[in-house]
């Protein structure tokens, strides 16, 4: 009896090397308990909410260990500093308040995420050594800081009431859906939800399930399968390789990193919905774009329109001539790429969609289509190959180690191509092929067949959405790898 406690309680607790995921069978498991419970509860306000707040801060436990604590102190530290800025009237003192929540925010992300890039830039400089600091960082600390920022500047701005209710505020500060990767959820958003304590209905559990089961394939049977036994491969090391095949490893992990990342922007909305809560698209087939602006606009968009909201437009936006624009639209795209972490890689990728971005633009101004040839399908086609290539090119700066690789899978691509591989390529890789093709095409296919495949299973016989959700799981535990793979955005 003793041992079976000794395992149980080594299971709940935390893991540095097992943090729990939304993929992983524990999860479920205790997802599925934590569900009964709050159903049970669902007519007593205050009660479900503390259910979802202790369930939140388990998670997050279970994801980060004694870092919950970090999540706690943010929580108490926005929710009174916004009833002091509700409270106050002078201007200079409701930007100091503003100023310190951000101060307090950044300072956190700088010390966890990019203390040791800024020492050992500093130690480049001045010739001297610098070993790194081990330092810990927190699951999702990008995602949690960012909604206190806006929490705080939309109170400063008028766009929202501070919250009243330490209770509410913890509630939206620590839900657990998008807690580790997203969405970037907003208190406007979420707050006015959490006032008026929703109860999912038929409709939405059904919609929850199957967002979740979309997740699930997307992120398993697509991302993790062709990750590991192909496209970690080629960026280990692209010179073992041809330059077709790299060229593939790069279009493979722009697939992947889709799937991966949307997988887990479905999956939160999914469990968001299965609680009474909805929360924005994140993901707008951002492959179908035709443009770099247009491509921003489809992906991560709750980050996207963060940085626009948050960054763009206190820069000045369009509002002091084209010029300063162009360097807004730069300036956000590199804090952007430096907000996924401290790796020079992460700059120069923010820079080049800077870049992107700002060419777009200006071309737009100087030319324009006739609007007849504008329209046509081969125009679009067009553009929409060029933009999916350049998106391709920005993420092998976005997963390579350094820019080493780069210039190697570059070489490799412009000298060392050899198409005649390409059916042994097939042949051998096969299960890759046909995973990313799965994956791109499920991604292009019309909206409208998409709408339509998940009406159809919100309107199925329970009992019939039961067995293709465990049809779904199956599936899904077949191709997942012996150890399970974290999402690749839980590092940012």
């Amino acid at each position: 009896m003793e041992n079976v406690f000794d395992r149980l309680s080594g299971l709940l607790a935390y893991d540095p090397a097992a943090p729990m995921l939304f993929n992983s069978g524990l999860f479920m498991v205790l997802f599925v308990l934590f569900l009964i419970a709050y159903r049970a509860v669902h007519g007593h306000r205050r009660l479900k909410m503390l259910a979802v707040i202790v369930f939140s801060l388990y998670f997050y436990y279970k994801s980060s260990g004694s870092c919950v604590l970090i999540l706690c102190g943010v929580c108490l530290s926005d929710f009174f500093l916004g009833l002091w800025l509700g409270a106050t009237q002078g201007s200079g003192l409701r930007k100091f308040i503003v100023a310190l929540n951000v101060v307090l925010n950044v300072g956190m992300l700088v010390y966890f995420k990019y203390i040791n890039l800024l020492f050992g830039a500093f130690a480049s400089i001045t010739g001297s050594s610098f070993d790194p600091l081990a330092v810990l960082l927190p699951a999702g600390i990008s995602f949690f800081t960012f909604r206190s920022i806006s929490y705080m500047v939309d109170i400063y701005r008028g766009d929202l009431a501070p919250c009243r209710s330490l209770l509410d505020y913890s509630f939206f500060l620590t839900f657990f859906p998008p807690l580790l990767a997203g969405p970037v959820v907003r208190a406007k958003d979420m707050l006015p939800q959490i006032s008026s304590s929703p109860d999912a209905t038929p409709q939405m559990m059904s919609e929850g399930l199957f967002l979740i089961m979309t997740g699930l394939l997307k992120k398993v049977v697509v991302a993790d399968y062709i990750s590991g036994n192909f496209v970690d491969r080629i960026f280990d090391n692209p010179l073992l390789y041809s330059g077709f095949e790299n060229l593939m490893g790069c279009i493979g992990f722009t697939i992947q990193l889709y799937c991966d990342f949307s997988g887990y922007s479905d999956m939160a909305i999914g469990l968001a919905l299965l609680l009474g809560y909805r929360f924005k698209e994140n993901f707008a087939a951002p492959f179908k774009a035709q443009s770099p602006t247009e491509f921003w606009h489809r992906w991560h968009i709750s980050l996207s329109t963060w940085l626009r909201d948050y960054i763009y437009i206190p820069l000045g936006g369009n509002r002091k001539g084209k010029t300063r624009a162009y360097f807004n639209q730069f300036a956000t795209m590199v804090i952007g790429g430096l907000w996924h972490g401290a790796s020079w890689m992460y700059i120069i990728w923010g820079a080049y969609h800077g870049l992107l971005l700002v060419i777009h633009k200006a071309l737009k101004r100087v030319w324009r289509l006739p609007e007849a040839l504008a329209g046509s399908r081969a125009v679009k086609v067009f553009n929409v190959a060029v933009t999916f290539t350049l998106v391709v090119a920005g993420f092998t700066f976005f997963r390579a180690p350094s820019l080493e690789t780069v210039w190697q899978i570059c070489g490799q691509i412009f000298t060392n191509f050899h198409l005649d591989v390409a059916p042994q390529f097939i042949e051998g890789y096969l299960m890759i092929v046909l995973a990313a093709a799965a994956g791109y095409i499920a991604h292009i296919t019309p909206k409208a067949w998409t709408t339509g495949v998940a009406q159809t299973y919100v309107v199925m016989p329970a009992v019939w959405q039961a067995l293709l959700f465990a049809a779904v799981l199956f599936i899904v535990v077949q191709a997942r790898s012996s150890e399970l793979v974290p999402f690749i955005y839980l590092q940012y």
